[in-house]
């Protein structure tokens, strides 16, 4: 039996797919590289250029390849970008899930992960870590693509007799710690990343979107998650689905906030470079801060996380940064397979 990795060959996918080989499974990657790289890809697995809304290249790659479980990362992540696109994201988030779904029900696909996002919950009161029977109420189309994707995902499992795991991320960062991938896609707006390219000369300085929340420093709090970790999580949910696990959502987090202040701080401080601070208005979109309380996600998946301390993140987000400054990206071109019905 394969895994099919929709998306493997972005940032989080590509992780994803050199976790899987790591232990030994049979991965296949569908990805249209349009954020994602060839390169990223693990070599071993099966890397196939198309999408997830043809059907017929879905369906023939379960087959083809016996796929009995797809973790599903494919879509656009941007808040501020889905509140000027809403309608890309409903489509690529929303629709595009919705076809998948439908033709892993009518292949009969039984397991399923999907990637989705903290900002399902609406905004927190305070500063306490929240657990998944917090009140559900996005604030962006982004959020809400990927609530209405929960949604279906529910509903199909429940009707065709289909276990899934549903996690929610906080905020991803970091990478690779052998330094096979990271975050290299150009324009990205995580937090982290921007820090570093500021620290190593690729932007002129890093901005700081409002200073005046109600924290302690005045700047957002966030629950920043290694990306290795996250990924053996997803691992971890891949085994407890093939060993019986029944439907499960969790929060994927450490349930520890920094604020961005003290993102900063870390990443001058570890670089040795005291790049130039812009401050600005808020974003829309944006809250405050969100801490998961991630202890059903722990105890049900039996997952322990390695790389917890913000010092270890930042160290490995800034190795890969200055490997993409300097342009050194791991030399690994990939043979893409043509869709099934093409070969």
């Amino acid at each position: 039996m394969s895994v099919l990795i929709t998306g493997g060959a972005g940032y989080i996918g590509s992780h994803m797919v050199w976790e899987c080989m790591d232990h030994g499974e049979d991965v296949v990657v569908l990805d249209n590289l349009v954020t994602g790289f060839d390169w990223a890809v693990a070599p071993g697995a099966k890397l196939i250029l198309g999408d997830i809304e043809d059907r017929g290249l879905v369906g023939d790659l379960i087959r083809q390849y016996e796929i009995d479980a797809i973790i599903h990362f494919a879509g656009s992540v941007v808040v501020p970008e889905s509140i000027k696109k809403p309608l890309k994201y409903y489509e690529n988030n929303t629709s595009r899930t919705r076809t998948l779904l439908e033709t892993a029900v009518r292949c009969g696909v039984k397991n399923l992960i999907f990637s989705s996002t903290a900002a399902v919950y609406a905004a927190p009161d305070d500063l306490r870590p929240i657990d998944e029977t917090a009140t559900l109420l996005p604030s962006s189309p982004y959020g809400k693509s990927k609530l209405m994707s929960e949604m279906m995902i529910r509903d199909a499992a429940d009707a065709h007799d289909m276990r899934y795991v549903i996690l929610r991320y906080f905020n991803v960062a970091g990478a690779d710690p052998e330094g096979r991938t990271g975050l290299s896609t150009k324009g990205a707006t995580h937090l982290m990343k921007l820090a570093c390219e500021a620290a190593t000369g690729q932007r002129d300085w890093f901005e700081i979107y409002g200073t005046d929340y109600e924290t302690p420093d005045g700047t957002a709090i966030r629950d920043f998650i290694h990306v290795s970790d996250l990924v053996n999580a997803h691992y971890m949910a891949l085994k407890f689905l093939r060993d019986g696990g029944g439907k499960f959502t969790g929060n994927a987090g450490y349930s520890q906030g920094y604020s961005v202040q003290q993102v900063v701080d870390a990443v001058k401080r570890i670089s040795g470079s005291d790049f130039a601070i812009r401050k600005a208005p808020r974003r829309d979109g944006d809250i405050p801060a969100i801490v998961a309380d991630a202890t059903r996600m722990k105890e049900r998946l039996s997952w322990v996380p390695r790389y917890t301390e913000l010092d270890t993140i930042v160290e490995h987000a800034l190795a890969w940064e200055r490997r993409l400054a300097a342009g050194e990206l791991p030399h690994r071109p990939h043979d893409i397979a043509l869709p099934v019905e093409d070969a």
